[in-house]
């Protein structure tokens, strides 16, 4: 039986972060516009049928949806860069012990 040869791992890319935290930001943001305008709609349709008055759907875009996928999307943002910041520091160093030893 022969051994496996020693894969080669490659040395970590600072320039896949942008992208890949752009990528989910922009993932997250549009699922939470999604989620949030499905809500206010709904929302916006029960307070007119309660107060029997045609509902107002601008509200539901501009008021509700808009800000809440602003706010979602920055949070998404940060967390993302921490976390691929994170992960490239660490794949960062154990490439080099990779290497040394």
């Amino acid at each position: 039986m022969r051994m496996a040869a020693k894969a080669k791992s490659r040395t970590p890319s600072w320039y896949g972060i942008p992208v890949r935290v752009a990528l989910v930001t922009f993932l997250c943001t549009l699922i939470t516009f999604a989620v949030s305008l499905l809500f206010a709609i709904l929302g916006t349709v029960i307070l007119g049928a309660l107060r029997h008055v045609h509902p107002d759907m601008r509200v539901a875009y501009r008021l509700i949806a808009i800000p809440v996928a602003l706010v979602a999307g920055s949070i998404v943002m940060i967390l993302s860069l921490i976390m691929e910041i994170r992960h490239y520091r660490q794949w960062k160093a154990l490439s080099s012990i990779e290497r040394s030893s």
